[in-house]
């Protein structure tokens, strides 16, 4: 009865062996990777970097985030999801054991080539792991689960982070977190080794980039510009609103830290049962709201003048991920099975260069005026949404 209980559970979840063995990973690592990962920035400031190396760090960030996508991809497709992700989880720990060694700044950026791939290169091989795996009724839940596991690390593990540094201090507790991370990452793969079983096609196809792009699903490409556009929105904002908030709005940095926490909260608890509804129903209403929320936010952010404005204005942030699980499905459903992993990689590369220059607009809007960067990305949220609603 408790086997067949279980059972139950784990198919009304979207849950599969693979499937199951990816999201324990995508656990695990991520409660080593934010253990120090958002202490980053300070730590190269401990070891001797300047305000333009910082900036340089973020920068690389994001540009690593776009470029890595499609080669993740190729490698999932050609050497099979198990053998790519063992390779992608080994080059992260060579990028924290650079990090852990670390005697000056310059290493922090050599390793975050290697850091990188964990958070890069892994994501179209994830997807293609939910799509070879989950049938299309089930594959929002399954992107629900996966979107929920990657956000409860960020709720849990800073805090045992800020405790570690300080308690050893700075340079000490990214260590001992750093280490804490490789020993993850070694179990990860031991994990990945053991339980993943491979299922790949006979014959894989060899088509290239432009060839994947060419034949992209009509419906895909639509959905990849309104992503696009409220995305590129969301860039314009994302780096200035501590700085709105904290700066002109003169909130205390506790007090952001708990509209953060707020936020993600939000987040976490509209993943599973928006999921569960878009398998029912129709997933295109979701990621309209999703857009629509992208919209939302700067325009309820610029607009709020009290403590429960505010508070509601953040809460609008978090539900700009009710429609992920269905966005991440329809993605999967509209790739070609053969060229699955290949394709989210076209796509998130894609979006990731349009993306890409975002927060230098918003930085040129914010010297302008400080509300400027918000009523544009309102604008850009709102050309979103019509364009998936009216196209999609």
């Amino acid at each position: 009865m408790r086997r067949a209980r279980l059972e139950g559970l784990l198919d009304w979840l979207g849950l599969e062996r693979n499937v199951l063995v990816v999201f324990v990973t995508i656990l695990i690592l991520g409660m080593g990777e934010e253990l120090w990962i958002r202490f980053i920035p300070k730590y190269l400031e401990v070891l001797g970097a300047g305000a333009a190396v910082i900036a340089a760090y973020g920068t690389l960030t994001d540009l690593l985030d776009a470029v890595y996508q499609y080669p993740g991809g190729w490698l999932a497709d050609h050497l099979g999801r198990q053998k790519s992700l063992i390779l992608f989880t080994g080059l992260a720990i060579v990028g924290y054991g650079l990090y852990l060694l670390a005697p000056s700044w310059p290493w922090i950026l050599a390793g975050t080539f290697f850091v990188m791939a964990w958070s890069s290169l892994t994501l179209p091989a994830v997807f293609a792991v939910i799509g070879d795996h989950l049938p299309a009724h089930r594959r929002s839940m399954g992107f629900g689960i996966q979107s929920f596991l990657k956000r409860v690390p960020i709720v849990l593990a800073p805090p045992v982070g800020g405790w570690l540094i300080a308690r050893l201090g700075f340079p000490h507790g990214m260590q001992v977190g750093l280490a804490i991370t490789i020993g993850l990452a070694l179990a990860a793969i031991a994990l990945i080794r053991r339980h993943y079983v491979e299922r790949m096609p006979a014959t894989p196809d060899l088509s290239g980039f432009i060839s994947i792009l060419k034949g992209m699903d009509t419906h895909l490409k639509r959905l990849l510009v309104a992503d696009c556009l409220a995305r590129f929105a969301d860039g314009i904002v994302d780096v200035f609103v501590v700085l709105y908030v904290i700066n002109v709005l003169r909130t205390s940095p506790a007090h952001f830290g708990w509209l953060v926490s707020l936020q993600m909260m939000v987040a976490i608890l509209s993943y599973l049962p928006s999921a569960k509804l878009a398998e029912r129903f129709n997933r295109k209403p979701f990621v309209l709201l999703t857009f629509s929320f992208f919209a939302l936010f700067p325009l309820a952010l610029v607009s709020a003048h009290s403590a429960m404005a505010l508070a509601i204005a953040f809460a609008i942030a978090g539900l700009r991920e009710i429609g992920e699980p269905a966005r991440k499905s329809l993605i999967v459903d509209l790739a070609r099975e053969a060229t699955r992993a290949r394709s989210v990689g076209v796509y998130y590369l894609i979006r990731g260069l349009v993306v890409f220059p975002a927060s230098l607009v918003g930085g040129w809007l914010w010297t302008i005026n400080h509300q400027a960067p918000f009523h544009v990305a309102f604008a850009l949220g709102v050309t979103g949404f019509l364009a998936y609603a009216l196209l999609g």
